[in-house]
């Protein structure tokens, strides 16, 4: 049905929700702002290294371990988006985005509790027997699980919303703030996966020990205590660096765009989303287009990395003799590795930006993504074809071809960490939308291309006999095209800032 032009000028002639005029922030006080970013990212790093083995031990098969991860995409979906909108409107005296940042903090403290203790919640409920499926456990997990989405969502979408609010149109300030978060996001990744990679956590929290839970899960547990530590540290320091001015409520753009509150705001705020996308401009089609092959090239790898090291390379099986603990911790080590190149490339992420363009580093990285995808279906093909060493392990030169590669890849990583949200949050500006919304617009081109890994990839390994090549490969494809894409059609001109032009 044909939208009626007076409701088309209207939509598209709406007045934005803007922030009151504030002097320029130093970018000492945006970077301290943008440290939250580690706290959050410690946590992914344990998630990432630690959960997907986890939910194996917890008897969840290989073929529906990558189910679980739903709820981060679905979530995503639908938290950070209306999370975003909720922010761009929220008239605390304590600011538009911090009261978001800290609950989200809250949440996650929850969730993390949940997880870590989810054998022993299992154990009041009737789970006994070691090797076999832990319904009550698994239920335990699963429900800390989706908390610990959502609230990551809900702190990560209003961070990255502040950080545009303090550097405004200033394309150049926009990508340092962002080449900030990247930089957070790789030290929260080193400390994470560094706690993730070491096996003793449980011999200095001695209490994280019970019947339910052995040393492996205790393990988890005692790392998940400092991922609250963490959190708590980094949010206060990040919430504190600035005062961030209230709304106003006297605004007349706020009254135009919220002219009554109803019960129907939120049918209003996904109406009003999905409405944005016809007037979209070509070049913000295009970043969400190489943002969705980005992601699809990156969600099996961040699935199964541990995983794959544990399986392809040491050949072992969850809950089958030590090699795939091995492998798992070996991956940990790898990850860590990983981070000390995002956190690199992030230092140099302005200078390489403004030289090459934004479109042409993000295309680079996309290729480079996808050669070391091919690298790791080789490294698997080599593992399985040769014979192991002692104790069926894999050769030394075998495992640290796959370790290079871990590292390697967190050159793309810092910059699909990066140059989308700068690209998208000053190219959107034309459109109206707060910046909390405009991070909600560049999610669902990230959370609806992990929904169709999680729901095809453990399947489709499980027709190829639960190996992890056919989602890389399907990984590599996609990272290819879309650093053709980004290469060839993103512009590397200055995108106009009048708002309302069209």
């Amino acid at each position: 049905m044909a939208v009626p032009e007076a409701d088309r000028r209207r939509t598209r002639d709406r007045p934005a929700v803007v922030p009151p005029v504030r002097p320029r922030v130093p970018l000492r006080k945006v970077f301290r702002v943008a440290s939250v970013a580690c706290g959050i990212q410690f946590g992914w790093a344990l998630q990432l290294s630690l959960l997907t083995p986890y939910v194996q031990e917890l008897g969840i098969p290989h073929a529906f371990a990558s189910v679980i991860w739903l709820c981060g995409p679905i979530s995503g979906f639908f938290v950070q988006p209306l999370v975003g909108h909720m922010s761009d409107r929220c008239t605390s005296k304590f600011g538009r985005r911090r009261p978001f940042i800290v609950a989200g903090a809250a949440s996650i403290i929850v969730a993390v509790v949940i997880i870590g203790y989810a054998a022993d919640i299992g154990w009041l409920f009737g789970d006994r027997n070691r090797g076999e499926v832990k319904v009550a456990a698994i239920c335990a997990f699963v429900v800390g699980f989706w908390l610990l989405d959502v609230a990551n969502n809900v702190t990560q979408g209003p961070c990255r919303a502040l950080l545009a609010d303090l550097t405004g149109n200033d394309q150049r300030r926009n990508r340092v703030a962002n080449a900030y978060f990247s930089l957070f996001m790789a030290v929260g990744n080193i400390l994470g996966y560094a706690t993730g990679s070491y096996s003793g956590w449980f011999k200095i929290f001695t209490f994280t020990v019970t019947s339910a839970c052995d040393a492996n899960c205790a393990n988890l547990k005692s790392a998940f205590f400092l991922d609250i530590a963490f959190i708590a540290i980094t949010t206060y320091i990040s919430i504190s660096a600035t005062d961030e001015l209230p709304l106003n409520h006297g605004s007349s753009h706020l009254h135009e765009q919220m002219p009554e509150q109803s019960s129907h705001a939120e049918e209003a705020f996904f109406w009003e989303l999905f409405g944005t996308f016809k007037y979209l401009s070509r070049p913000i089609w295009v970043i969400l287009l190489v943002t969705s092959l980005t992601w699809i090239g990156w969600f099996p790898f961040l699935l199964y990395d541990t995983d794959w090291m544990g399986r392809d390379i040491y050949g072992g099986e969850p809950n089958e003799g030590k090699n795939y603990n091995l492998g798992v911790s070996m991956g940990a080590f790898g990850l860590m590795l990983n981070s000390v190149l995002l956190g690199t490339t992030s230092l140099l992420m302005e200078i390489l930006c403004r030289k090459l363009g934004s479109g042409v580093v993000w295309g680079i990285s996309n290729i480079m993504m996808s050669l070391c995808f091919v690298l790791m279906i080789i490294i698997s093909y080599i593992a399985n074809n040769m014979d192991k060493v002692g104790d069926n392990l894999p050769p030394n030169g075998l495992v640290a071809a796959a370790v290079v590669v871990f590292a390697i890849l967190g050159i793309p990583l810092a910059i699909t960490y990066s140059v989308p949200y700068a690209l998208i949050s000053t190219r959107i500006e034309s459109l109206g939308l707060g910046q909390g919304l405009s991070m909600g617009v560049l999610n669902l081109a990230i959370v609806i291309p992990q929904i169709v890994v999680s729901l095809g990839s453990g399947p489709l390994d499980q027709l190829f006999g639960g190996s992890n090549s056919p989602a890389l490969a399907v990984a590599a494809v996609a990272a290819f095209v879309g650093g053709l894409i980004a290469i060839l059609a993103i512009p590397r001109s200055r995108p106009i800032k009048s708002r309302g032009h069209q």
